[in-house]
């Protein structure tokens, strides 16, 4: 009995064994089937790269916006401190004259308190409008800059025939590549030349 139970569980384990062989030798072929077309296809792609941080330290449309955006924000910052200036001396002189006694009845104190707290309100509201103001502006000179590049590099594929343009931000995207696939000079210097052209009509 202990005999024809060992000859079963080894002739079940054969028959396992056969058929798991049988599958991996399928999907391997299967597997080679697949990418055997994608490497053909990959070969014969042209792939260039463009390095965004070199191309907006030189791109001049976009030096431009934010040499823009850093007025704005100066001119909100120095608006904003100014006010803040003006509340904290009103709160000051409201608590100097209020441990001196200055206020003739209790109602004109409150009356006083209630100002300044709306005041500082108003301000916080203000501090929030154009902060978001700003962050509406920053977010549309990105989609403008996204715009001008996507348009130029239409423009500029027609000629050159490649089929990928990658972008590389430090190592966030592309470990390595040739430099001879670096098109970053090209682009900046037609971006340039287009953005002039248009800046002096």
């Amino acid at each position: 009995m202990k005999r024809l139970n060992y000859l079963v569980n080894g002739l079940s384990a054969l028959a396992l064994i056969v058929l798991f062989s049988q599958c991996t030798g399928k999907t391997n072929n299967q597997t080679e089937a697949k990418t055997t077309p994608v490497a053909a296809g990959l070969s014969g792609m042209k792939i260039a790269y463009v390095e965004i941080d070199t191309l907006l330290t030189k791109y001049n449309f976009w030096n431009d916006l934010n040499e823009v955006m850093m007025k704005k924000e100066e001119n909100v910052r120095a608006t904003l401190n100014q006010k803040a200036r003006e509340l904290d001396t009103e709160v000051q002189d409201f608590q100097r004259k209020l441990q001196n006694n200055a206020f003739v009845t209790r109602e004109r104190a409150e009356q006083e308190n209630a100002r300044l707290v709306k005041k500082q309100q108003d301000l916080q509201d203000l501090q929030k409008k154009l902060t978001a103001e700003l962050q509406n502006e920053n977010a549309k000179n990105s989609l403008q800059l996204r715009d001008s590049i996507n348009a130029f590099l239409k423009e500029y594929n027609k000629t050159k025939g490649y089929s990928m343009i990658i972008s590389n931000t430090g190592f966030d995207n592309l470990l390595y590549a040739d430099s001879v696939y670096n098109i970053t000079k090209d682009i900046v210097s037609g971006l340039n030349a287009r953005y002039s052209s248009v800046a002096k009509k």
